[in-house]
């Protein structure tokens, strides 16, 4: 067989996102043929051993699941918590065993995808794949600013902590009749920038009230017909 990353490896292998098997590599948590894993390397996974955590690693022969989650407010998007509060893998089966793509944090609720399948984890995570995830939020907007301007800023960019973050899209859903700074938006972005669209609405001075994913790749929370909390196996065809 063809030699592969380790971090694809371990992905394929349902242990973790390729993004955080690049962090167990770099914690030391990953061996391979006895010697400590090094950043980058590749393996042949029908010769060489790799061990996780003392644990022998081998190729999946599982098969692979999606589930669709409606994540409430108050679920951590990981898949365990220190604290030992609920989080999102306990929501569904827990066989075969799979991680969430991407998070949304505590308070956020909304469309969250769990998968053993670490080569999709990895094309809807990175940027360069295009794949879409659109939001819908509601925001208090400071005084002297107009939602257009809010549209204009977040769809030219802001720079926030050296990086550009950027919504593709953004639509104004809503204006509450008894409130006119309360503005309900739609916005589609590509990239996952942790708690982007959060740290992009503090930086024009915006409250959130209430933000919830509603879609991700052709995935659309409205078509599953989900309540808070409950889940639906999908396919892949139905994601990308």
């Amino acid at each position: 067989m063809p030699t592969i990353r380790l971090n694809k490896f371990l992905a394929d292998a349902g242990i973790c996102s390729r993004r955080k098997a690049d962090e167990h590599i770099s914690s030391g948590d990953v061996y391979v043929n006895g010697e400590r894993a090094t950043l980058g390397m590749k393996i042949d996974p029908d010769k060489d051993d790799v061990v996780f955590r003392r644990t022998p690693v081998r190729r999946r022969a599982e098969t692979l699941v999606y589930y669709a989650l409606y994540k409430p407010k108050g679920v951590v998007s990981t898949a365990a918590d220190e604290k030992g509060r609920t989080t999102v893998t306990d929501l569904v089966p827990q066989r075969p065993r799979v991680y969430p793509v991407g998070r949304l944090d505590l308070t956020s609720e909304g469309l969250i995808l769990l998968t053993n399948d670490g080569e999709l984890t990895h094309q809807l995570m990175h940027p360069s794949f295009g794949h879409e995830k659109e939001y819908e939020v509601v925001v208090q907007i400071a005084e002297g600013i107009s939602p257009r301007e809010v549209k204009r800023s977040f769809e030219a960019g802001l720079q926030i902590e050296g990086k550009l973050m950027q919504a593709d899209r953004v639509a104004l859903l809503h204006r509450s009749p008894k409130r006119a700074d309360i503005v309900t938006l739609r916005m589609v972005l590509h990239t996952g920038y942790n708690r982007q669209i959060r740290r992009m609405c503090e930086a024009l001075g915006l409250t959130i009230i209430n933000l919830r994913r509603m879609r991700i790749g052709k995935l659309e929370l409205s078509k599953l017909a989900l309540k808070p909390g409950k889940y639906r196996r999908v396919e892949k065809s139905d994601i990308v």
